[in-house]
């Protein structure tokens, strides 16, 4: 039974990683989004991340597993369930990206306004002023906040054993209703859920250490 424990681990720590690089890349876009000029741009994700900031993580996971089968048969007719993992890593992805947008606006705006300027002063291209000047900076900012929102994402990967994915919280329901011990095997998982909690915060000093070395 510890092995079917290890191995949902595995599967509660990928998910996380996967959520985690999906989410960063969206959370840039609604950044970028956020921050234009354009009012087409701007409304929309401004929209998108008050909804998804506003209504419940559980909410947001049911509607992604069994929005996404109820809308593909309503347009095709064809019931066709999804992948509860890839569900799951959409939801997850959109919880992550919803809250580090706001963490990368405030970050981008912590950078002094007159690195840009005297970038700009100096001939420096606009792309070669934001990729070696801005965004550094910008992650010095952004990094504790990122990392915060890392270990909730952990916590919330344990909402996507409602819709069926086999991660660590399902396999300890499981074992748990199986042998009658539900304190022993919800220990256990909580206390490798804080063991993965513990081995990031270490991960977050160290990195944390290394882009503020020249401060």
């Amino acid at each position: 039974m510890m092995t079917h424990l290890f191995n949902a681990a595995l599967m509660t720590l990928g998910l996380a990683l996967v959520s985690l690089a999906a989410g960063l890349v969206l959370a840039i876009l609604l950044c970028g989004a956020e921050m234009s000029r354009s009012a087409l741009l701007r409304w929309p994700a401004s929209a998108l991340t008050t909804v998804l900031r506003g209504l419940p993580e559980i909410l947001v996971v049911f509607f992604i597993y069994f929005g996404s089968t109820h809308l593909l048969f309503l347009l095709t007719g064809r019931y066709l369930e999804f992948s509860p993992f890839w569900c799951g890593v959409t939801a997850l992805s959109l919880l992550f990206a919803a809250y580090a947008a706001q963490t990368l606006r405030g970050a981008l705006n912590a950078v002094p306004r007159g690195q840009r300027q005297a970038a700009q002063a100096l001939g420096l291209p606009p792309l070669y002023t934001f990729f070696r000047i801005v965004l550094p900076q910008t992650w010095r900012h952004a990094l504790p906040g990122l990392g915060n929102q890392w270990l909730i994402l952990l916590k919330d990967t344990a909402l996507v054993s409602l819709i069926g994915v086999h991660d660590l919280m399902y396999q300890a329901k499981s074992v748990a209703a199986s042998t009658y011990q539900p304190f022993t095997w919800y220990g256990i998982a909580a206390l490798i859920y804080l063991a993965i909690t513990v081995l990031s915060q270490q991960g977050l000093k160290r990195l944390q250490g290394r882009v503020t070395r020249y401060d």
